[in-house]
């Protein structure tokens, strides 16, 4: 039986379920979870999860659930973005624009010095193509207490420049009394902030909510592994931290910064 009323669909208007639309989760759009009234704009999208960024830097990461989030005050369902439109600039993983069948380029005289082999292969994923096409090669040192001898060895000039990124190059730190002890124009020493490699890793990039903090005297690899429930062995450890690195997003600010001041010292003005 038909009701005239109602037509075909016997359930009154006001008891029908409202369709909820579904909203691609592009980066930098603004959301409202649901349940826990966190706002934040979109800054990683996986199959199953969204991590949204608030005005203060704090990340979560939440289910992609049906009706889970508010998009300006109406209730949306975010769902994974569509692929890029063919046609567009492809970008390397640094957010440069790729360059389609470019072969590496011969290695400069120059290069970018790192402390260790986990700063190189995280600088490679990253900036790996920039650099085979600029010929930039990555060496990586084991510590940088020798740095002063290491410089003189490599006798850097005009068109064999030197970069080096220096782990936790802060004020007073071991680190920035040797940096202090290089002074040449054709080197470059630059830092970034962190104790490790591994926390220029963005936390929501691991599924970590924070770095968890390590007492002074334990080695700070070890005590994350501990601190995190992870087996006790970095090189594990560490393969899960990279494989979690998709891209430039991916990594803090106060990493990007000097790396990309690093190429730039070592490819501007030198005839390669």
């Amino acid at each position: 039986m038909r009701s005239r009323q109602y037509g075909p669909d016997l359930t009154p208007p006001w008891k029908r379920r409202k369709l909820v639309p579904e909203v691609p989760a592009d980066p930098e759009l603004v959301v409202e979870e649901v349940t826990t009234g966190f706002c934040g704009a979109v800054i990683r999208c996986d199959k199953t999860t969204v991590t949204l960024e608030d005005r203060f830097g704090a990340h979560r990461v939440f289910p992609l659930a049906p009706r889970g989030f508010l998009l300006e005050g109406e209730v949306v369902t975010l769902v994974r973005p569509r692929p890029a439109a063919a046609g567009g600039p492809a970008r390397t993983a640094s957010g440069s624009i790729a360059v389609p069948g470019a072969r590496a380029r011969v290695a400069r005289a120059g290069r970018i010095y790192v402390e260790g082999r986990h700063d190189a292969e995280l600088v490679e994923k990253v900036w790996g193509d920039d650099l085979r096409i600029e010929g930039v090669v990555v060496e990586y040192l084991a510590g940088i207490d020798d740095l002063p001898e290491i410089v003189r060895a490599f006798g850097p000039g005009p068109d064999a420049r030197l970069g080096v990124l220096v782990d936790h190059l802060v004020p007073g730190s071991k680190e920035s009394r040797i940096a202090a002890e290089i002074d040449d124009p054709h080197v470059l020493v630059v830092g970034h902030p962190f104790i490790d490699i591994w926390a220029a890793v963005k936390p929501s990039a691991v599924g970590i909510a924070a770095w968890p903090r390590v007492p002074r005297g334990e080695d700070w690899k070890t005590g994350v592994c501990r601190a995190l429930g992870w087996p006790e062995h970095t090189g594990a450890a560490w393969r899960r931290v990279l494989g979690a690195v998709r891209d430039f997003r991916d990594l803090e600010p106060g990493l990007l910064g000097p790396v990309e001041h690093l190429i730039d010292h070592v490819t501007v003005g030198t005839s390669g």
